[in-house]
């Protein structure tokens, strides 16, 4: 009696999700220090069967997972992604490389997630740092904008959007701006540990361990605030992915050495 009552529960749970690496995930803006790190990310820790990049420029291909998608693309026949980030990164020269790549900006965040809606993505990351101590405590835990709010009313299953601190530009700049990157790193010594930047590599796993495991998540959208994603860079950032999304406690960082 037991085993026909544990067949006619099997028969009847339902199908399993399909597994990540079933799957197909869409960066745009994988250009930068960032945006070239969520790429490495998803195309290095495996779970995916097919990696795509919004490009502007033909790009070779040097991963059979690798797919450069044109922009002409998604818009005439759309994408098989049903995972996308949108990484919003400075911009950087590397060769002319992250040339290649669609650089997105801010402003265009509702008219990119439209289109990505329109090619059939569901489960939306969007990954945008902010100057340290430029967003207030209340707009770090929720949405921070009109255009936040417009692509949350979007019919996606998942949007996340992942807030981080950004560390200040490099000695690039120059005069006024130099001045102003000083004053912002004077800041930065002044704010909490778990608001001081993390570095882009780390932010860029955390990252793609959410969007691994986001399909299995409880549907809607949700804010990873700045301490969430700097303690993912001080611990397994696998496991506080897993417990933020099923709203379990997360890890703690007591008694670790900090990372940097």
């Amino acid at each position: 009696m037991t085993l026909l009552n544990e067949a006619l529960r099997a028969a009847h749970a339902p199908a399993p999700r399909p597994a990540a690496a079933a799957r197909t995930v869409l960066v745009v803006g994988a250009g930068g220090a960032l945006g070239s790190a969520v790429l490495e990310q998803a195309l290095g820790g495996g779970g995916f069967r097919q990696v795509q990049a919004l490009v502007a420029a033909p790009v070779a291909p040097a991963l059979a997972t690798f797919h450069p998608l044109p922009e002409a693309q998604l818009a005439r026949r759309g994408t098989q992604a049903d995972t996308a980030f949108v990484v919003f990164d400075r911009e950087r020269h590397v060769n002319g490389r992250d040339e290649a790549f669609v650089r997105p900006q801010p402003e265009q965040l509702p008219g990119i997630a439209r289109r990505l809606h329109a090619a059939g993505v569901r489960h939306l990351l969007v990954v945008l740092p902010h100057a340290p101590g430029a967003l207030p405590q209340a707009l770090q835990q929720g949405l921070a904008s009109l255009d936040e709010q417009a692509v949350a009313a979007l019919d996606f299953r998942h949007v996340l959007f992942v807030r981080s601190p950004q560390a200040p530009a490099g000695a690039t700049a120059r005069g006024l701006q130099r001045l102003a990157h000083w004053m912002l790193g004077q800041l930065q010594m002044m704010l909490p540990q778990q608001h001081q930047p993390v570095r882009a590599t780390r932010l860029a796993a955390f990252a793609v361990h959410l969007a691994r495991r986001l399909p299995d998540a409880a549907p809607g959208t949700r804010v990873v605030p700045p301490e969430v994603s700097w303690l993912a860079s001080q611990v397994d950032e696998a496991e506080v992915a897993r417990a933020w999304l099923a709203g379990e406690p997360l890890p703690t960082v007591a008694g670790r050495r900090p990372r940097y």
